[in-house]
């Protein structure tokens, strides 16, 4: 895979459950969807139902971008992976749900709120994979405190 700018391994954010934003394209111009992730097997794992409007997108135009940033203001971390690559859209994988659900929800499914679980969790019904074309790695952390602080930085 060609990578640009790696200022930093990219795992010290993609094993993190945070927000990444998914760009796609759409007959009305680029679009931005908040969505969970597993990076896994070198790629990008994605949850969503059939019905979801990215998930159409991304059948009718698999070329795509994702963000995803680590920040805080207090510690003055800024981090950011960018990858640009294609999606693919298949059928959902209930193990690989479970790992990408138990990032942000815990290992426990007993222990989930019921009311997600049934609202968001059952519905779900395809699982996106983005193999990544390009990847950069941005490290800005010094924002609050210039470069000669950098290494401080955790």
């Amino acid at each position: 895979m060609p990578k640009q700018q790696m200022d930093f391994d990219t795992q010290r954010v993609l094993v993190k459950p945070l927000m990444a934003h998914l760009a796609s394209l759409s007959s009305d111009g680029p679009r931005d969807s908040p969505v969970w992730f597993l990076w896994e097997d070198d790629c990008l794992w994605l949850i969503g139902t059939s019905r979801d409007s990215f998930v159409r997108r991304l059948e009718a135009e698999p070329r795509c971008a994702v963000g995803i940033v680590d920040f805080d203001v207090d510690r003055g971390i800024l981090m950011h992976v960018g990858i640009r690559g294609l999606a693919d859209v298949g059928p959902m994988q209930p193990e690989r749900l479970h790992r990408l659900l138990a990032r942000y929800l815990g290992p426990d499914p007993a222990a989930w709120n019921a009311w997600f679980k049934e609202t968001v969790v059952e519905p779900l019904d395809v699982m996106v994979r983005v193999t990544p074309s390009t990847m950069v790695a941005k490290d800005v952390s010094y924002f609050l405190t210039g470069p000669e602080l950098a290494s401080l930085r955790g």
